[in-house]
């Protein structure tokens, strides 16, 4: 069983965003040289997330933000002194990571699927974990 881990750091640009982080996995997952295994994508961050999803189509991820905006509007009530809730609240809806299998040294994803950093509370840079296990 081989097991590796790493970290990448990206920087977002705007105060909710997706940011396809695919290829830096796809880039992780041929260096591990693992072959069939688990891939752990994890967020270090109390106010973003990680999903997969539609990294084709520049609408999906527009209309994701856009719904969870609807479903979890700001609100002046909440008491957290940093003023964030709302991107806590949506980074606890979305979910800290994701797992994907390694098949043939590839993760093995959908026609259409990317792996998602979800900014709520930016910008700033992100670290994200990567954890591979496998043969």
């Amino acid at each position: 069983m081989i097991t590796k881990k790493s970290e990448i750091e990206i920087k977002t640009s705007k105060k909710e965003e997706l940011v396809d982080i695919t290829e830096k996995i796809r880039s992780f997952v041929k260096e591990t040289g693992i072959k069939s295994g688990l891939l752990n994508v994890f967020s270090h961050h109390t106010t973003g997330a990680i999903t997969v999803n539609d990294g084709s189509d520049g609408d999906v991820a527009r209309d994701i933000l856009l719904g969870l905006s609807k479903a979890f509007p700001e609100d002046k009530s909440f008491m957290h002194m940093e003023g964030n809730s709302t991107a806590h609240i949506k980074s606890s809806t979305i979910g800290c990571s994701v797992t994907v299998i390694i098949t043939n040294g590839y993760p093995d994803l959908g026609l259409w699927q990317s792996v998602l950093f979800c900014e709520f509370d930016g910008p700033r840079t992100r670290k994200i974990l990567l954890f591979a296990m496998g043969e």
